[in-house]
C-alpha cells in the first residue's frame, strides 16, 4: 500500500471514529504500528489529527486547507461514484464549467466517453487529466492560488468566465450544513464557482458524505441554487427541507 493510501485509510477510519488508537488503527488497516506512527506524525503536521497518548483524533475540517494531493485521495472511492452519476447529467455536445475541485478531476476522467464535449476548467488538475484526450478544452487563465496551488483565480480567470455560457455547471465545495448552506475554505474561489453557475443553464453540486454537517469560512450558496445535488448519502434523510427532484443518489 502507499503512503498516500495508508493515509487516506486512516483518515477514513478517523472519520467514522473520531478517534483511534494506534493499535486499533494498525489492525484495520493491516499496517505495522510503526508505520501507523509515522503517518500519524505526518498528518499531524499537515493538521489534519491530533496525537495523544496512545492515540489520535481527527481534526475537524472547517476552515482548514487540505493539499489538493491529499483532497484527491481522501474518500476517492465515494468521488468515483458520485462523478459516475453525475456524468448521466451531460449530453452528447454539451459545454461542461468544471471547477477547481478534486471531485471535478474525477468527472474530467470520464467525460471522454461523452462524445463532443467542451470543458471549461480552472482547475490545472483537471486540465493535464483532459489534455490525454481528444476533448476540446479550454482553461480560464488567471493567477495559481496561493492557498490552493492547483487552481487558478482572480481577475483574469473571472474576466473570461464572464464571456462564457455552457450547458452544465459542475462544482463542488468543503462543506454542507444541514439547512442546505454551502461553504469552502478558499475565499477567491467562491467568486470563480459563482460565475460558472450564473453562466450555466444546468446547475450541479457534487458532495460526498464526509462533507456533510459542517461549515467553514466562505459561503458559497445554499443547494436551493442548484438544479441537482448528487452525493454517496440519502441527502433527503439529511436536510431539514429536503427536495427529492433535485437529490440524486450516486
Amino acid at each position: 500500500m502507499y503512503k498516500c493510501e495508508r493515509e487516506d485509510e486512516i483518515l477514513s477510519l478517523l472519520n467514522q471514529t473520531g478517534y483511534a488508537t494506534v493499535e486499533y488503527l494498525a489492525k484495520k488497516t493491516n499496517i505495522s504500528a510503526s508505520s501507523i506512527r509515522r503517518d500519524l506524525k505526518n498528518l499531524e503536521e499537515r493538521g489534519l489529527v491530533k496525537r495523544s497518548y496512545g492515540g489520535v483524533k481527527i481534526v475537524e475540517s472547517g476552515g482548514k486547507r487540505i493539499p489538493f494531493d491529499l483532497r484527491s485521495h481522501e474518500n476517492s472511492a465515494r468521488k468515483k461514484q458520485i462523478a459516475k452519476a453525475a456524468l448521466a447529467l451531460i449530453g452528447e455536445g454539451d459545454t461542461v464549467f468544471l471547477d477547481g475541485s478534486s471531485s471535478a478531476c474525477f468527472v474530467a476522467d470520464l467525460l471522454p466517453s461523452v462524445g463532443g464535449v467542451t470543458v471549461i476548467t480552472n482547475g490545472m488538475e483537471a486540465l493535464g487529466r483532459l489534455s490525454r484526450y481528444d476533448v476540446k478544452t479550454y482553461c480560464t487563465g488567471g493567477m495559481s492560488s496561493p492557498e490552493n496551488r492547483e487552481v487558478l483565480v482572480g481577475g483574469y480567470a473571472q474576466d473570461f468566465l464572464r464571456r462564457m455560457r455552457a450547458d452544465v455547471a459542475i462544482i463542488s465545495a468543503q462543506a454542507v450544513a444541514a439547512d442546505g448552506n454551502i461553504y469552502d475554505c478558499y475565499g477567491e474561489e467562491i467568486a470563480i464557482r459563482n460565475l460558472m453557475l450564473a453562466g450555466a443553464r444546468k446547475k450541479v453540486l457534487l458532495c460526498d458524505s464526509s462533507k456533510l454537517g459542517k461549515t467553514s469560512t466562505f459561503w458559497q450558496g445554499n443547494v436551493r441554487d442548484f438544479d441537482f445535488v448528487v452525493s454517496d448519502a440519502d441527502l433527503n434523510a439529511f436536510f431539514e427541507e429536503p427536495d427529492p427532484k433535485k437529490n440524486i443518489l450516486a
